[in-house]
């Protein structure tokens, strides 16, 4: 997702910096799992807290937990039980960003998201019909 139309990369990460909180919401989707993507016609999704997903790169590749919080200042999110111990014994989350992931379980809880799912099946249903 280009951030601005400008190629020059300090226009670039100042943007990111001064990015609004509701479009820096963008930055944060992931891909659903197959079956997901199956099930709700959709490709991805913003990562939210109660979601459960699968780190797909970095140290922690294969471990599988649900998200404990997101952060919007720092495009991260932290899953249980990716965590490192800190000198002092007392472990910490391990910031993971949310393009490394991929989403196993939704958290529809809150009704407004599920509005939000059938929002976007919607879009990729009319997609799809325009392409044929």
């Amino acid at each position: 997702m280009a951030v601005t139309a400008s190629h020059k990369p300090g226009k670039q990460r100042k943007a990111l910096v001064e990015m609004p909180l509701h479009l820096r919401r963008k930055l944060l989707t992931a891909r659903l799992s197959d079956e997901l993507r199956e099930k709700y016609g959709v490709k991805r999704l913003p990562v939210r807290k109660g979601d459960t997903v699968l780190v797909m790169r970095g140290d922690f590749q294969g471990a599988e937990g649900k998200v404990v919080k997101v952060d919007l200042k720092r495009v991260r999110i932290f899953i249980e039980g990716v965590q490192k111990k800190k000198a002092d014994g007392t472990p910490v989350y391990v910031p993971i960003h949310p393009s490394k992931v991929m989403i196993t379980k939704l958290d529809l809880s809150d009704k407004l998201r599920l509005k939000i799912v059938e929002r976007r099946r919607g879009r990729t249903e009319e997609s799809k019909q325009e392409g044929e």
